[in-house]
């Protein structure tokens, strides 16, 4: 369980992001990192009952300046990724922890230039699959609809005038979904937020299939051929 003390952690280090008083304060960090470790390994193993998670990363607290207009030293956030069992699951999932800014992402950011144009050409052939899935009432009512960039104009290879055009210039295929304060810091939250991503894993199944089978549905995982 999250406690009301890491928000009054990071709404400090926000007010006071520096090294000197990030030194001085460096053990109540260290509990609500603790706090996050044990929340991330909760969630894993609650996960697995129902999914195949590979690995987990929290990301860390100090930022990277070296190319940043930005140049206080902390993050005044803190990141968790769960990632699912590659080759024939993809896609992961995400909780983003801020005061007042709370919110967890499933899908793709940003596939490699390959998955990409897989992901394209499944559109591009049988798009209304892939619409009728993402906009199930099932998904939308929890999620909404797909967030992150897209391109502005049409992917090289594919026609500006394709029905599916909004789709196809997507660079991400993401959902995501906002949490307040309260509800972070609830005792339920770990399973209200496992019962969010559950209800994305037909899209997130949907897209593992497409990217472990080429264009005629053959697999190319040679273990499950």
């Amino acid at each position: 369980m999250i406690d009301s003390k890491l928000f009054k952690f990071l709404n400090d280090i926000k007010s006071n992001n520096n090294r000197k008083w990030f030194n001085k304060n460096k053990q109540t960090y260290k509990r609500s990192l603790e706090q996050i470790q044990n929340f991330t390994i909760n969630l894993v193993e609650l996960m697995n009952s129902n999914d195949k998670i590979e690995n987990y990363k929290i990301f860390r607290i100090y930022r990277d300046i070296r190319f940043s207009k930005n140049k206080t030293p902390y993050k005044n956030n803190f990141g968790i990724s769960l990632v699912r069992e590659k080759p024939k699951l993809r896609g992961g999932y995400y909780l983003h922890i801020e005061p007042t800014n709370s919110f967890s992402a499933v899908g793709l950011w940003q596939p490699e230039k390959d998955d990409l144009f897989r992901i394209r050409k499944e559109i591009e052939l049988d798009g209304k699959e892939f619409i009728d899935i993402i906009s199930s009432k099932l998904i939308t009512k929890k999620w909404g609809n797909l967030v992150g960039e897209s391109l502005k104009t049409s992917p090289r290879g594919f026609s500006k005038d394709h029905q599916y055009i909004s789709l196809l210039r997507r660079k991400s295929f993401l959902f995501k979904k906002n949490y307040t304060d309260e509800e972070i810091i609830s005792k339920h939250f770990i399973h209200k937020l496992y019962k969010d991503f559950l209800v994305t894993r037909t899209f997130l199944d949907y897209m593992s299939n497409i990217l472990s089978t080429d264009l005629n549905g053959i697999s190319l995982i040679k273990e499950y051929n």
